[in-house]
């Protein structure tokens, strides 16, 4: 039986000491304004932030519901994406 060693890289956010990590989000969450900090405490902010968002997008590639193709073919990319690394390593050990 063979034994597949895991290598963990030294490098990133992943990699840190947990109590770091902690650190550093705690700071992110800081520098926004409490008035901003959760959508869920402010539906409006939340529909606001999702409209800007979807302008940003061109009309002919914004809503999925009319172009079923287009849909597929983002969600076949997305899969790709993130699981294509990880089924290709298990493939080959």
């Amino acid at each position: 039986m063979d034994t597949v060693k895991k290598v963990r890289s030294s490098r990133g956010f992943a990699s840190m000491d947990p109590e770091k990590q902690r650190a550093i989000a705690r700071k992110g969450g800081e520098s926004v304004p409490h008035e901003k900090r959760s959508f869920s405490q402010n539906p409006e902010l939340a529909a606001q932030a999702g409209r800007k968002g979807g302008q940003s997008v061109s009309p002919t590639k914004r809503s999925f519901s009319q172009n079923h193709t287009l849909a597929s073919e983002a969600g076949r990319k997305g899969g790709h994406a993130s699981h294509g690394v990880a089924r290709k390593a298990v493939e080959e050990a």
